[in-house]
C-alpha cells in the first residue's frame, strides 16, 4: 500500500514538468511501480506458502486420522462379532490386532481379549493382558470392569473351562427380568452388579434392554448414567440407542446433555441417530447448522434426509456455499425422496458438479416423470459431462425408450456411441428394433 502511495506522489510531481520529461519519468515510475508490486506479491506469496502448506498438511492429517479410526472401528466390530459368536480363539487374535493399532479402541480391545482368553482357559495370558490394560490405559473406562474380571480369572485358575457358564448367566437374567416386573427394588441392585461384573457381552446388553423396559425412576437413572459413559462404550452405545427408541422429552434432554459434553465423534454420531429415531428434528437441524466437526455435520444432514426434513434441507442448501456440503444436502434430499427439488436443481443449478449430482439422483429416483425431465435436461444441456450423467441416469432407470429417442436425434458421434453402448446392455423390443434399424443402414 505504501508503495502505491509513493508512486502516486512521484507521478503528481512529474506532471508539472515539461511534456517529454513528464512522459519519460512517468514511464520510469510505472516500471518501478510494477517491479515493486511484483516484489511485494512475491513476498506475500512466500508468506502464504507456509500457511497454505501447513493447512494442507493439517487436512491430510485429519483425513488420515479419519481413515485410521474407520479401519480400527471395523476391525473392532469384526473382533466383537467373533466373540459374540463364541469363536474365542479368533476373537483373541482379532482383539490383539486392534490393540496393536493403539487407537481409540485399544483399551476395549485389551479388555475383551482378556475376557476371551479366560473363556478358553488361557488364565495366565488373560491376567497379563489385564495388567497391560491397567498399565497402558490407567484412565480407561474398562479398568473397573477389568478389575472384576481379574478377580474371576484368579478364582478360576486351575479350574477347567465351564461351557455352561454363559447359559447360567442367561438363566439368571431371565430370573432378574421376572423379578424386575414383580419387585423392582430387589431386581435393580442385581442388574447393576451384573453390569459392573465380568458377564458376557450378550448378557450385559440384555441387562440394559431389561432396564430400558422398566418404568422405575431408579432404572431410568441407571440407563441415563450408562448413556453418560459410566460404563464401557458398548453399554453406552446401547443406552443411547434405547433412550432414542423411548423418545420421551426427558430421554432426549439426557441425550442432548451427553452430546454437548462429549468429545467422542462416535458417541455423538450415535446420539444424532437416536435423535432421528425419536423424531427430534430440531436438535438434528441445530447440529447440521452449527456443528464444527465436518463428519458430524454430514451425519446430521443425512439424518435430516431420513426424517424427510425437505424444507429445512432446502433452506440449508440455499444458504450453503461449500460444494462438498451441498453435495451432502443433495444426497439427504434424495434419501428424503424430494424429487421436486431434485428436478429443479438438475435444471437450474449453476455449478456443473452439483447439477450432475442432481441428475444422478433423479436417475435413481426412477419413474416416468423423472425420465421425461431427464430427457428435457439432456436436450437443453450444453455441458458434455452433464449430458453423459443424464445418459447414465436413464440407463440406471432402465429407460430404453428415452435412450433410443436420444440416439435417433444425437448428432455428436461420441455421445451417440455412448448411448448405443448403454442400449447394447439392455433388453426389450424397443432396443431390438433400434439395433436392427442401425444394421439396416
Amino acid at each position: 500500500m505504501a508503495i502505491r502511495f509513493m508512486v502516486a506522489a512521484v507521478a503528481a510531481v512529474l506532471i508539472a514538468g515539461p511534456a517529454q520529461a513528464q512522459e519519460r519519468e512517468l514511464a520510469m515510475a510505472a516500471a518501478a511501480a510494477d517491479r515493486a508490486m511484483m516484489a511485494m506479491d512475491a513476498v506475500q506469496a512466500r508468506a502464504r506458502e507456509p500457511r497454505e502448506a501447513e493447512r494442507d498438511q493439517k487436512d491430510r492429517d485429519a483425513e488420515r486420522a479419519d481413515r485410521q479410526r474407520d479401519q480400527e472401528m471395523a476391525a473392532f466390530d469384526q473382533a466383537y462379532s467373533q466373540m459374540d459368536a463364541g469363536r474365542w480363539d479368533r476373537a483373541v487374535e482379532a482383539f490383539a490386532r486392534v490393540a496393536a493399532m493403539k487407537g481409540t479402541r485399544a483399551d476395549g480391545a485389551l479388555y475383551w481379549q482378556a475376557y476371551s482368553q479366560d473363556r478358553i482357559g488361557q488364565r495366565a495370558e488373560a491376567l497379563a493382558t489385564i495388567a497391560e490394560l491397567a498399565k497402558t490405559y490407567p484412565a480407561s473406562r474398562y479398568v473397573k470392569q477389568a478389575q472384576a474380571l481379574e478377580m474371576e480369572v484368579r478364582r478360576n485358575v486351575g479350574q477347567p473351562v465351564n461351557p455352561e457358564a454363559q447359559g447360567d448367566e442367561e438363566l439368571k437374567l431371565i430370573a432378574v427380568n421376572s423379578l424386575l416386573n414383580s419387585d423392582p427394588e430387589k431386581a435393580l441392585p442385581i442388574l447393576e452388579k451384573l453390569l459392573q461384573g465380568p458377564a458376557s457381552p450378550r448378557v450385559r446388553e440384555r441387562a440394559v434392554f431389561v432396564l430400558a423396559q422398566s418404568n422405575s425412576p431408579r432404572a431410568r437413572e441407571i440407563l441415563k448414567n450408562l448413556a453418560r459413559g459410566s460404563s464401557t462404550p458398548e453399554l453406552q452405545s446401547k443406552a443411547i440407542q434405547y433412550l432414542g427408541v423411548m423418545g420421551g422429552a426427558e430421554s432426549r434432554a439426557t441425550l442432548a446433555e451427553v452430546y454437548s459434553a462429549s468429545t467422542d465423534v462416535d458417541v455423538k454420531r450415535r446420539i444424532l441417530r437416536a435423535f432421528m429415531v425419536s423424531g427430534d428434528k430440531q436438535r438434528v437441524l441445530t447440529a447440521a447448522q452449527t456443528e464444527q466437526n465436518a463428519d458430524l455435520r454430514a451425519e446430521a444432514v443425512r439424518q435430516l434426509g431420513a426424517m424427510g426434513a425437505n424444507d429445512e434441507l432446502w433452506q440449508m442448501y440455499q444458504k450453503e456455499s461449500a460444494v462438498p456440503v451441498k453435495k451432502q444436502i443433495l444426497q439427504a434430499m434424495f434419501v428424503g425422496g424430494n424429487s421436486a427439488r431434485m428436478t429443479e436443481l438438475a435444471r437450474s443449478e449453476k455449478d456443473p458438479e452439483l447439477r450432475s449430482a442432481a441428475v444422478r439422483n433423479l436417475g435413481m429416483m426412477g419413474g416416468a416423470k423423472t425420465g421425461d425431465t431427464l430427457v428435457e435436461i439432456y436436450n437443453g444441456e450444453k455441458d458434455p459431462a452433464v449430458r453423459r450423467n443424464v445418459l447414465n441416469a436413464l440407463f440406471v432407470q432402465g429407460n430404453a425408450t428415452a435412450l433410443v429417442a436420444i440416439a435417433r436425434k444425437e448428432t455428436d458421434p461420441e455421445l451417440k456411441k455412448t448411448v448405443v453402448q448403454k442400449l447394447s446392455m439392455m433388453q426389450g423390443k424397443v432396443v431390438t428394433d433400434y439395433m436392427q434399424e442401425l444394421l439396416s443402414k
